[in-house]
């Protein structure tokens, strides 16, 4: 994809301004750093960090039953949860692979608000389309909503000080208002800190983000890109689509199984994802931790002995553990428990990791 046809966010030019570096994404350009990555990553663990993830799609459900529709095609049940709470949540293939994974709001039982990936919103969109019934309507809303991220110790701060809601527990979501624009506040992340995710209209984006910088930076914090997005989602070990969910990686190798209702009647992928489940998956994700020095990154190979047993995922530098640390998907033949040591293929070099089940460091989203 040529820069020419990589779509923009609604504040594009106030990352400009911020000094931001940008790359592609999901078919967006998105900003990946302004200061650098290791320190905006910091500031999200130790302070608070301002994210703009306006990339991410936006879809409406809306009509009589609506809920119910939803719940019969993806994997969570909505019935465990109630109007004003979100849940996350996988739309899968009838073979169990991950078209996918997903926040769904429960407003009421004739409306859900989702939030897929950018790149897939429109698959999303469409298999839903396919089989909606009458009566229901499906609103692909991509350019409806901005959406930013607050993470970090401070961020319930940044959010008082502009008058916003704070007080809700994990995954709950309140309708709010800023200077008269309506902003869902959503107490939802993608770092394993304490924080929120905002949900402005789209033209009211620029003003928010504005906002939000200033009481950010008051409080010791930065604007942060997607390379500490992705430092921050690695080291809890959350799945990102297209590394550890895919076609081809169901939700139980990529451990997401408890975002699966097993007792529903009914979900797109149930019967292929329960005879994974009573046969066990043939490989799973786990973490690996380097022991020795190197970089870890996606598609290496991962060794015990003369066997290969796995291939990571995702691999980057810990900027809270000073090490390599990656996600991989590993044999369950091979016998890997946590603790064990394996070596991962690194350009003919053999680097030492310790296995781990994620995450890597402390969650602090409660």
């Amino acid at each position: 994809m040529t820069d020419e046809k990589l779509l923009q966010g609604p504040i594009h030019a106030v990352h400009v301004e911020l000094g931001a570096s940008f790359a592609p994404f999901g078919g967006w350009e998105m900003p990946v750093s302004y200061a650098g990555t290791v320190g905006e990553h910091t500031a999200v663990r130790a302070t608070v960090g301002l994210f703009d993830v306006s990339h991410l799609g936006k879809a409406t459900v809306k009509g009589p039953g609506a809920a119910a529709f939803v719940n019969s095609a993806l994997t969570n049940d909505l019935n465990r949860i109630r109007p004003g709470k979100a849940q996350y949540t996988l739309c899968c293939t009838p073979e169990g692979g991950v078209i996918d994974d997903l926040i769904a709001y429960y407003v009421s039982d004739d409306e859900i608000f989702l939030v897929p990936n950018a790149a897939n919103t429109a698959t999303v969109v469409a298999e839903l389309q396919k089989v909606v019934p009458e009566g229901i309507t499906i609103t692909d809303e991509h350019r409806g909503y901005a959406v930013f991220a607050v993470q970090g110790p401070r961020s319930a701060e940044v959010l008082a000080k502009l008058g916003l809601p704070t007080d809700m527990e994990y995954m709950a979501y309140t309708d709010a208002e800023w200077d008269g624009r309506p902003v869902r506040v959503c107490r939802t992340g993608y770092t394993g800190e304490h924080g929120y995710e905002l949900l402005p209209r789209w033209d009211d984006a620029e003003a928010v983000f504005r906002a939000l910088v200033a009481e950010v930076q008051a409080a010791g914090g930065q604007p942060a890109g997607l390379g500490a997005r992705d430092t921050l989602r690695t080291e809890m070990g959350y799945p990102l689509h297209g590394h550890e969910l895919s076609l081809d990686i169901s939700p139980l190798q990529a451990r997401t199984g408890w975002a699966i209702g097993w007792k529903k009647p009914e979900f797109w992928g149930k019967s292929a994802l329960e005879a994974e489940k009573a046969a066990g998956p043939r490989r799973i994700l786990l973490g690996l931790k380097a022991i020795d020095k190197g970089v870890l990154r996606q598609g290496q190979t991962v060794m015990r002995g003369d066997d290969q047993i796995g291939e990571t995922t995702s691999g980057t530098f810990s900027p809270t553990l000073k090490v390599g640390i990656a996600l991989a998907l590993i044999d369950t033949a091979a016998g890997i428990n946590p603790g064990d040591q394996v070596e991962v293929d690194v350009r003919g070099r053999r680097l030492r990791c310790e296995v781990i089940k994620p995450p890597f460091v402390e969650t602090r989203t409660a």
